[in-house]
């Protein structure tokens, strides 16, 4: 089976026409993908491509500042601000070790209160926005904004595709955490060769629920691992999100489905100044919900401390 099928391209125009033979048709292939790669392509979510364009023009603005000027929004994983070279390395998640990963993030995460005191000042702290590229607050919002709404709707669908109820994931999103990474992959004219073993994001599974990956095309690019094919470059539609499961998702259907396994390529040697930047919404549930036993948010914590380098 070619990875492309492995990996299909779900229209969300059928799903949300409310036809119940589109719909269930639309859930059996949902299920069929993710009880193998973990991985979807989605297309039909209305979400504008100039948005991204835009975000994306201004976080290259911020990337490309000075490092004198990036550093008083430095942090490490998990916090709001910059992420540097060398600040996080995804392979230590599966226990290995492995040189740091080759890219730059400005991180974001949920900030609304939810008037714990305890749970807001873990998980609903304020964001921290880059003077230096002001434009990209209300961009970044808007897109946020964005992102909730369709990951509900996903969940929706992954809830009929386990042939549950619409309802039994985003009953537990009434007020969920959440983290968005804007990934700058730099090429090897600014980075140098990479260490052996390096990559632009060493090979790993998501922790949460469900993440939104809105990529660009490259040969350091997305990889996807499966059983059959073992490593394949992940298929490419500029229109559509990858969307991948987690580790928590995997746990919730009692490993039914797979958290997609994936990795992004180091710059390659022959296109040394490719240049690739990603947007990438990682969606949870609600502080405390008890997946299958696990306390969804003790594994989370557990997860970014691991793939801290420092």
């Amino acid at each position: 089976m070619s990875e492309r099928r492995r990996i299909p391209t779900i229209d969300l125009a059928p799903w949300l026409s409310g036809d119940p033979d589109a719909r269930a048709a639309t859930a059996r292939t949902v299920d069929r993908a993710l009880c193998t790669a973990g991985f979807l392509l989605v297309t039909g979510h209305g979400v504008d491509p100039g948005l991204r364009a835009a975000i994306r023009r201004e976080a290259r603005a911020f990337f490309h500042l000075d490092a004198r000027l990036k550093e008083p929004y430095a942090v490490k994983v998990g916090g709001r601000g910059w992420l540097g070279p060398g600040a996080e390395a995804n392979a230590y998640a599966e226990g290995t070790q492995s040189p740091p990963d080759l890219k730059e993030s400005l991180s974001f995460a949920s900030h609304e209160p939810t008037g714990d005191p305890a749970v807001d000042a873990e998980w609903f702290l304020p964001n921290t926005w880059p003077a230096e590229v002001p434009g990209l607050r209300p961009l970044v919002e808007e897109y946020l904004a964005r992102m909730r709404e369709l990951s509900d709707r996903l969940l929706q669908l992954l809830g009929v595709a386990l042939g549950e109820g619409e309802d039994f994931f985003t009953r537990h999103t009434a007020h969920p955490t959440w983290g968005f990474n804007i990934n700058w992959y730099p090429g090897r004219d600014v980075l140098g060769e990479p260490e052996p073993g390096q990559f632009r994001i060493g090979p790993h599974t998501d922790f949460g629920t469900v993440t939104l990956l809105d990529r660009q095309a490259g040969r350091g690019g997305l990889q996807v691992f499966t059983d059959e094919g073992g490593w394949e470059d992940a298929p490419y539609d500029p229109d559509a999100f990858t969307v991948n499961i987690g580790d928590l998702m995997a746990f919730w259907t009692g490993g039914r489905w797979r958290s997609g396994r994936h990795r992004v390529l180091p710059p390659p040697a022959d296109v040394p100044s490719e240049e690739l930047m990603s947007l990438v919404y990682f969606y949870e549930c609600d502080p405390g919900t008890d997946v299958r036993g696990t306390d969804s948010h003790a594994y989370l914590r557990a997860q970014l401390d691991a793939i801290t380098t420092e």
